[in-house]
This record gives structure tokens, C-alpha cells and sequence, in this order.
């Protein structure tokens, strides 16, 4: 029988720098500097120490989407009991840490399924909230937007599909449908499909 492999503690005030080590070095070298070696040098320790908090890299890299949910989940729920719900996700999603480090995490997800479960399930917890929350609004979000810039129609039709397609890599899916039947119907307003031109169609202009 095996003897269980001793870990260090997670309240340990040790781990919480080798966190903010790792969390440090992902924004500025990316992921895949995230190693034994690049967050021992970045917090001055030795590998085996990182190593005895996170016996693999994928509990290194675990912990650091938990603790930064942990950071911001309750922050963004307590946002969402007010009467400003939308503009409560708005500023969770304009957090340019808590960003770019999803943003690294979702690529490095592509290569670790623990990684890419746990980041699509807070991915669709704070997508049921907000969705909760704005059931619950008395605000009126049916209000009409008035002339949208050429500008934001052109940002939107292009970073939608790209969001949705970086969601489904990690196993999103909430919203994705009603949100590109959303830009299809726009696109069938403002530019009507035309049908294909036939031969038939062609010889009787002749």
C-alpha cells in the first residue's frame, strides 16, 4: 500500500505567493512559461517547493482559475442583486487581469481536459446568473438601440463567431444559439438574401 504523497496546506501563505507567481509570469510570457522552473525562479524558491504545493501542473493551473473565481464570482453576484445587472456583468467583463488570464487558460485548455471542464463550468455559472438576474429586472432591455456606428456593426459581426467558437472549445454553449440567430436576423433585415441567379433568369434579360 501506498503512502498518500504529503501537499502543502492551501491556506499556506507560501502557496498563495506561488500563485501570484504563476499568475504574474502567465501575463507576461504567456502559459507555457508557466513551469516548475519559471515559477520557482519568479518567486525566488526552489522547483521542489512549487512542486510539494501542486504535485502536477494541471492542480498549479486548476488553482489559479479557482482562486481567481473565488476573487471575482462573489463580487459579481453580490453586482447582480442590485437594479443594474447588465452593467454589473459589463464591468466584471472589463477586468483586463481577470481577462487575460482566461484568455491564456482557455488557450492552454485546448491541451488539458481538467482545465478546459472547470473553465466552462464557471464559464456557464456566471452566464446563469446574469441570465437569472435580468429575469428578475424590472428594467426594460427591449429598449431600441437608436443608430449603431458602423463601427460597433463591424466589431460585433466579427468577434461574435469568435467568441463562440473559443466558448465551444472549452464546451460553452450557453447563449451561442440565440445569439447568432440575434446577427443572422439583423443581417436578413439590412441585407436581405437575394435568390441565386439562374440561366433561366440570365436569357430572359437577354
Amino acid at each position: 500500500m501506498t503512502t498518500p504523497r504529503r501537499v502543502g496546506a492551501e491556506t499556506s501563505k507560501t502557496r498563495a505567493a506561488l500563485l501570484d507567481s504563476a499568475e504574474r509570469l502567465m501575463l507576461s510570457e504567456g502559459y507555457a512559461a508557466v513551469t516548475y522552473r519559471g515559477v520557482a525562479s519568479r518567486a525566488g524558491v526552489t522547483s521542489g517547493l512549487v512542486q510539494y504545493y501542486f504535485p502536477t501542473l494541471d492542480d498549479l493551473f486548476l488553482a489559479l482559475v479557482r482562486r481567481r473565481t473565488e476573487q471575482t464570482l462573489g463580487v459579481l453576484v453580490e453586482a447582480l442583486r442590485t437594479d443594474h445587472p447588465l452593467r454589473a456583468l459589463w464591468e466584471f467583463s472589463n477586468n483586463w487581469t481577470a481577462g487575460a488570464l482566461i484568455a491564456e487558460l482557455t488557450a492552454l485548455a485546448n491541451h488539458r481536459k481538467k482545465i478546459r471542464a472547470e473553465i466552462a463550468a464557471v464559464g456557464e455559472k456566471v452566464r446563469e446568473l446574469t441570465l437569472e438576474a435580468l429575469s428578475r429586472s424590472s428594467n426594460d432591455y427591449t429598449v431600441p438601440l437608436g443608430r449603431v456606428p458602423a463601427e460597433v456593426l463591424v466589431f460585433l459581426v466579427t468577434s461574435s463567431p469568435r467568441m463562440v467558437i473559443m466558448e465551444q472549445s472549452v464546451g460553452m454553449s450557453t447563449s451561442h444559439a440565440e445569439t447568432i440567430d440575434f446577427v443572422e436576423r439583423y443581417l436578413d433585415k439590412v441585407e436581405p438574401r437575394t435568390a441565386p441567379e439562374t440561366a433561366a433568369s440570365r436569357e430572359s434579360d437577354t
